[in-house]
């Protein structure tokens, strides 16, 4: 198993960290548990993506937005501060966010060229899109990755790709990006009375499993095993977007799973997509409680047992 971590994919605020649930330095709590397990083969992302990288990927509008400090405030979903300027943010929170973009696109890169899986400790700012940001995610990492690949040669236009997104919010994000993109296949399973409500994102959904909120591991477990049976075996990549608010602790994800059924999720979907060929970039996506390290640690080791 390969895990792509880099210490400044960590967001440290200080006092601020009490603004917003997101528990921003959990990526070092996760491997300084992960990092004495002989199983695990860490790599780590060269440099923070760059901002051509990024505005490439973006609108005009959209390349202004990610450069304002009240439109990051949104995105951010935090009181705006008069105090606390936009290098200020860009520094703390956005350098690692494409530090993040970074490690899908390392991960990405790598799982073409030898098939493997490699687990992106960040990543999976599946809310962000070419024209818009916002659920705690500036950049789509998904969509910037995919652009670079295409543009690298790495990846046709006709190559089929997977996403599959088990955090406990919809993925509206990732949907409106490939929206005419029918040779992505979205699988996602979500609760269905949470943000985000858009039924135009939903509907693009191909494989879609929304849920009840409240729905307890074991349902969640079969629904989803339901829908993986769904899948083929021609999917160049696979892009999980693996958050842990999907835990009965989570506040934000109105879902009862407990640390024991994430592993097996985890556990579940690399299954299927190993029996299916496919390599695999595994990515963080949300998870807004304190067992949300503990939670991830536990998955990587369950999956490289």
């Amino acid at each position: 198993m390969n895990v792509i971590y880099n210490k400044h994919y960590n967001i440290s605020l200080g006092l601020l960290n009490y603004l917003h649930p997101f528990d921003g330095t959990k990526f070092r709590s996760i491997y300084q548990s992960l990092k004495s397990n002989n199983k695990l083969n860490f790599i780590e992302p060269a440099g923070a993506v760059e901002m051509e990288v990024i505005d490439n990927f973006l609108t005009s509008m959209m390349q202004r937005r990610v450069r304002n400090r009240n439109s990051i405030f949104q995105a951010l979903e935090v009181p705006r501060i008069p105090f606390i300027s936009y290098s200020f943010l860009d520094r703390k929170i956005l350098s690692p966010m494409r530090w993040g973009v970074a490690g899908t696109i390392l991960g990405a890169t790598s799982a073409l060229a030898d098939g493997g899986v490699y687990w992106n400790l960040s990543g999976g700012y599946h809310h962000a899109m070419q024209q818009n940001m916002e659920g705690f995610c500036i950049y789509n990492d998904i969509g910037i990755c995919y652009q670079q690949l295409i543009q690298k040669g790495l990846l046709t236009a006709n190559d089929k790709i997977l996403i599959i997104d088990t955090d406990a919010h919809h993925g509206n994000g990732n949907a409106y990006t490939f929206m005419d993109n029918k040779q992505v296949t979205l699988l996602d399973v979500y609760n269905a009375g949470i943000y985000p409500t858009s039924g135009y994102t939903r509907d693009r959904v191909d494989i879609g499993v929304p849920l009840h909120p409240g729905t307890d591991g074991e349902n969640y477990l079969q629904q989803y095993h339901n829908a993986l049976q769904k899948l083929g075996n021609d999917y160049r990549l696979a892009f999980v977007v693996a958050g842990t608010d999907t835990l009965i602790s989570d506040k934000l994800g109105g879902l009862c799973l407990t640390i024991e059924e994430v592993a097996q999720r985890e556990k579940m979907t690399l299954n299927a997509l190993n029996q299916h060929g496919i390599p695999t970039v595994m990515l963080g996506g949300g998870g807004y409680s304190k067992e949300s390290a503990s939670s991830v640690a536990r998955a990587i080791s369950a999956c490289a047992e």
